[in-house]
Parts: structure tokens; C-alpha cells; sequence
């Protein structure tokens, strides 16, 4: 005869090894037995809130609600290098455009994705609506369409007889007595429901009644203001909580509401006080080098982010800036060098191989090109990819003088993305060549395009000499 297993205790074991799903209905089973056990009703919220669960300090995104409406008085005119909203305002050496693709913020784009680094923080309310937020969609986030709006469905998904708690008839004075119950019960309200009400009326009541010495209870608050958008008050929360205990994700969250501030030097010098506290941290380093590289000061960034690699030799994020800040210096054979060791790390993605084919062919090592580029297609999960690898293979084309096999490259990326500006643009120099001019367009269309060419980028030799052919070919008709 077979020994069977406590039920709370499989439902606690199923917790351990994240099978979430199980303990939720184990626990389940567990309260519909009178009475219902505390610890099941604990461990079920719980197991839900994992199910849902997103680290709060590294998902950050602004929709158009935020940007617009944020009424935080902040310099309009700042100093150089003191905001991270003003494009080339900083004295770092950034890298010209020439050289290095940017947002359309003017921020160089990065080696690895991060959210809200996609798009700038646009000026006008007609800029936020054509601004791509995030990079899957062309759609501009709001609230109602970023992650916060689908969290607060969470409770219809895993519970389809309705929600697994009603938070409408909840006591949350009576909870806020109960601190185990309370942390679990927070974290169900504020991750799984979404309902950043409630969750700071409970932490109110529970840091209460823990006589204000609990500094869980203060970064759950400055949590939920920021997300509420009360910046300041979040801001007196983390500081206040890290007063009681001195904790890395108070730095990060704190250091989270001054870059929403725009104050990313006041960020840095926290993160650099955090690093006395904490040597060798590997999430502060990594916070500077984000900064110094939405600043545009590209040389400081790759030197933390050599930092983050002497403390973690195997961070994805700061492999990848390097190798990308040793592309657009023009050392593709170094680049390749970091983006074989993310390969070696596991790495297996349709980004991955575009980026060694890139490399491979500045390196002039032709044989891998073409065949990183076939992976790179294999891969891809979208048509927004597809379309990257076909417009890359567009350019290799060029660089060895295949001009029709260039032509059908760019015409499959317009294929897969049909707002792909560069695609159009490479296809007009290529019709231009074979003297298809009308299907390029005319000369004072050429001319306005070249003068906003000239403002967005002074420095473009390219486009002062399109402007110069353009003066002399009006000064003879």
C-alpha cells in the first residue's frame, strides 16, 4: 500500500517546484472542507500572485496617459548632460548618427532591449500617438493596452466561477493585524488584481499597525504611488525605508521614481552611494551603465558594463552592449568574440544570428554570413524580424555588388513590414541608379526632405552635398 502525501503539504511541495497551477487547485480543495485552513487560503494567493508575477524593477513602461498628463514641474531648458529627455545634450562623446542608428529620441540604440527603450518621451500629444512604445508593436501603450490593464483579468483566467477573493467585502483592517496573512494578501491585490487602491489602503492599515517600523510595508507604499504616478510620495516611502534597512531593491526603486523625474544624475550618485554600501553589486553597476547609456556617454557605459562582466561573466545584457558598442567602432571581429559567447551561453534567437551574420560579413568572413542570415530567417517569430534580417541581407548584397539580388532583399522586407522607412529609402537609391527618376520623385520634394535631413543630423556630409547638387540644378532652370 502506496503512501500518500498531506494534501497541504503536496500543495506546498508543488509550490517549491513552481507548479503553480497544482497548488492553486489543491489548495482549492483544501477550502472547501469546513473550515478553511488559513495556511491553504494563504498559499493559494500566493501560488496565484507567482502565477502573474512580474519584477516591478525592471518592467517600467510610460503610456501616453503618463507622458502627457504628468504634471511634474521639470526644466524645460536643462543643463547638458543633466536630462534624459533632451537628445545630445550630453558632453560624453556619443557616437554620430552616421555611425550608429538611434530612437527617435536621438538616444543611440542599445545592445539589448529593455522597456521604454524603444521610443523617447515624445513633445506633443500628435508625436505620442505615431510613437512606437514597445518593440512588437507600432501601437503607442496606454494604460488600457500595457501590461497593467491585462493583470487586472488575471483573476477571470485562473478562476473562470469568478474572482478567488472579493475584494469589495474584504475587512482589510482585520488583515492588516495579521502581518503573514497581510504580505500575501498585498501581493495577491497589487499583482494579480491589479488594484492599487486597495493594496495601499491594506498597506496603510499593516504599516500602522507595525508602529511604522517595518520597512517592507514602506516600499509596498512607494510602490503603489508610483504607480499611481505621486512620485514624490513614493520617493519619501524608499527613502524613509531605507533609513530602517538598507536594501538593494529600495535603491533600484528609488532610483526608478528620479529617472521618471528626469533626474538621472541624482540617480547616479545614488547608485554609486548604494555601491559603497554594496561593492560589487552587479544590478547597481548595471543601473549606471543603463544611465550613461541613455545619456548618450557611450565610452562610461562600456566601462561598467566591463565592470558588471569582472563581478558576472555570464550577464546577457552587458555581453551584448559591448559587443554592439564594438560593432559600431568598427571592430566586428571583437564584436563577434562577445556574440559567440552568448551563443555559447545558450543564447538561440532570431536577433542573435542577425547580429553574427552583420558581424561575420564586416569581418570579412563570408562563409558564416549567409548561413548566421538562413538561421537568423528560421527564427524569427514575427514579421517585424523577418523583415530586419531581409533588409541586413539587402545591405550585404550591396557590399558585394549584387544590385537585383539587393532590390528583391529590400522589396521582402517591405513585403514583412510595409512602414520599414530605411527599406523605401535604399530602394529609391537603387531605382535612382538604374534612372527610374520618376519613380523616386521630384526635386523640391528631394529638397525639403534634404533640409529636414540637415536639421535632424548637421554633421551628414551626405546631405550637404544632396543640397549643393539640388542649389545648382534650381540656379540653372
Amino acid at each position: 500500500m502506496g503512501l500518500e502525501l498531506e494534501p497541504l503539504f503536496q500543495a506546498w511541495s508543488c509550490f517549491r517546484r513552481r507548479k503553480f497551477r497544482q497548488c492553486a487547485d489543491l489548495c482549492s480543495q483544501l477550502l472547501e472542507r469546513p473550515p478553511g485552513e488559513q495556511a491553504a487560503w494563504s498559499l493559494k494567493t500566493r501560488a496565484l500572485t507567482e502565477m502573474v508575477y512580474v519584477d516591478e524593477i525592471d518592467m517600467d513602461q510610460e503610456g501616453i496617459a503618463e507622458m502627457m498628463l504628468d504634471e511634474n514641474a521639470i526644466a524645460q531648458v536643462a543643463r547638458p548632460g543633466t536630462s534624459l529627455k533632451l537628445p545630445g545634450t550630453s558632453q560624453g562623446g556619443g557616437p554620430s548618427p552616421a555611425v550608429r542608428p538611434v530612437t527617435q529620441s536621438g538616444r543611440p540604440i542599445t545592445g539589448f532591449v529593455r522597456p521604454s527603450t524603444q521610443g523617447g518621451r515624445p513633445s506633443t500629444m500628435e508625436q505620442a500617438i505615431k510613437t512606437p512604445r514597445t518593440a512588437l508593436t507600432a501601437r503607442p501603450i496606454t494604460s488600457a493596452s500595457g501590461r497593467y490593464g491585462r493583470l487586472g483579468t488575471a483573476s477571470m483566467l485562473t478562476n473562470p466561477d469568478g474572482p478567488f477573493i472579493n475584494l469589495s467585502r474584504l475587512n482589510l483592517a482585520k488583515y492588516a493585524q495579521k502581518p503573514k496573512l497581510a504580505k500575501a494578501l498585498f501581493e495577491y491585490i497589487f499583482h494579480h488584481e491589479n488594484d492599487v487602491k486597495n493594496a495601499l489602503d491594506l498597506a496603510a492599515l499593516a504599516t500602522e499597525h507595525a508602529q511604522f517600523k517595518d520597512w517592507w510595508w514602506k516600499v509596498q507604499i512607494g510602490k503603489c504611488y508610483y504607480r499611481l504616478g505621486l512620485y514624490r510620495e513614493a520617493e519619501k516611502q524608499f527613502k524613509s525605508a531605507l533609513k530602517q534597512q538598507d536594501m538593494v531593491d529600495t535603491i533600484l526603486y528609488l532610483a526608478k521614481v528620479y529617472l521618471r523625474l528626469d533626474q538621472p544624475v541624482t540617480a547616479l550618485n545614488l547608485f554609486k552611494q548604494g555601491l559603497d554600501r554594496f561593492p560589487g553589486e552587479v544590478t547597481l553597476i548595471c543601473g549606471i551603465a543603463r544611465i550613461y547609456e541613455e545619456m548618450n556617454n557611450i565610452s562610461s557605459a562600456a566601462e561598467y558594463y566591463k565592470d558588471v562582466l569582472k563581478q558576472d561573466n555570464t550577464h546577457v545584457e552587458a555581453i551584448a552592449c559591448i559587443g554592439s558598442n564594438h560593432f559600431y567602432a568598427d571592430q566586428p571581429e571583437i564584436a563577434l568574440r562577445f556574440y559567440r559567447r552568448l551563443l555559447q551561453m545558450g543564447v538561440y534567437n532570431c536577433q542573435l544570428f542577425n547580429n553574427l551574420g552583420l558581424c561575420c560579413f564586416y569581418a570579412q568572413q563570408y562563409d558564416m554570413t549567409l548561413s548566421s542570415f538562413e538561421r537568423a530567417l528560421f527564427l524569427a517569430e514575427n514579421e517585424e524580424e523577418t523583415a530586419d534580417v531581409w533588409y541586413n541581407l539587402g545591405h550585404v548584397a550591396v557590399g558585394i555588388g549584387d544590385l537585383n539580388l539587393a532590390y528583391q532583399c529590400f522589396k521582402l522586407t517591405l513585403v514583412n513590414n510595409n512602414d520599414y522607412a530605411e527599406a523605401y529609402n535604399n530602394l529609391a537609391v537603387l531605382e535612382m541608379q538604374k534612372g527610374h527618376v520618376e519613380q523616386v520623385g521630384d526635386l523640391q520634394r528631394s529638397y525639403t526632405a534634404a533640409q529636414k535631413s540637415e536639421e535632424a543630423f548637421p554633421g551628414h556630409v551626405d546631405t550637404q552635398q544632396l543640397i549643393k547638387q539640388l542649389k545648382q540644378h534650381f540656379a540653372m532652370l
